[in-house]
């Protein structure tokens, strides 16, 4: 379990069938102080496990399924990648509950500055993804816990509004239009999703064919009695 703010950046490179990770941010000495073997990180908001804590870095081995569902077998050697250690009991939580499990990927469409942020647009075609992107939610990008300013009611298309601390402490900065990033939705509403669908139909493999709209049975009522509003 993660909270989304990034403790520092790293860069990626490989090893045979292992990703190497060599901490470069100014965070590095804090994450590299605790860092044991079987510890779990975030890599660009993929959650992997510590095989082996070198120097400057660590180790780790990603799934096929892990690939496939995040953009870490399409970046190059040399990525900057966005780094977090694991939750620890006592914590402070500042960002929001992220698992590290992707559900999918979405491209930069833009990015502006403005007064006292940037402004960033993402487009995604995954329903896997959509489906848990709602106006002032909370998503993951790149393993950045940010809020949703706006979205399309499908879910396609977001914007988000990067304060400048994170922006010059994650790896967003060196983002252009067009690359691919990792997304994770809000787990909540994962799990409210699951509860009032399947109370219905009973069947989770219409859960991941169905549309946003067929998910019924959730009301303000039902929201407010479960403690959602």
């Amino acid at each position: 379990m993660f909270t989304g703010l990034i403790q520092t950046l790293g860069v990626l490179s490989y090893t045979r069938s292992e990703l190497k990770i060599t901490c470069t941010g100014s965070g590095s000495d804090r994450l590299l102080q605790t860092l044991e073997y079987g510890d779990s990180v975030s890599v660009d908001g993929v959650c992997l496990t510590v095989e082996a804590v070198l120097p400057q870095g660590f180790t780790a081995s990603a799934s096929p399924e892990t690939l496939s569902r995040s953009i870490l077998g399409k970046r190059g050697e040399g990525a900057v990648v966005n780094l977090e250690a694991s939750l620890r009991v006592g914590s402070k939580i500042g960002g929001h509950f992220v698992t590290g499990h992707v559900d999918g990927s979405g491209q930069l469409e833009k990015s502006a500055q403005v007064t006292n942020a940037w402004e960033m647009s993402f487009t995604l075609k995954d329903p896997r993804v959509a489906r848990y992107i709602v106006p002032k939610g909370s998503i993951a990008v790149n393993g950045v816990s940010l809020t949703v300013a706006d979205c399309s009611a499908s879910g396609d298309w977001f914007t988000v509004a990067v304060i400048p601390v994170t922006y010059a402490e994650t790896n967003l900065q060196y983002l252009q239009p067009g690359e691919w990033v990792n997304l994770e939705g809000d787990v909540l509403g994962k799990y409210v999703e699951k509860f009032a669908f399947l109370g219905q139909r009973g069947d989770r493999s219409l859960l991941e064919d169905a549309e946003p709209a067929q998910i019924s049975g959730i009301t303000a009522d039902f929201l407010a009695e479960h403690g959602y509003l």
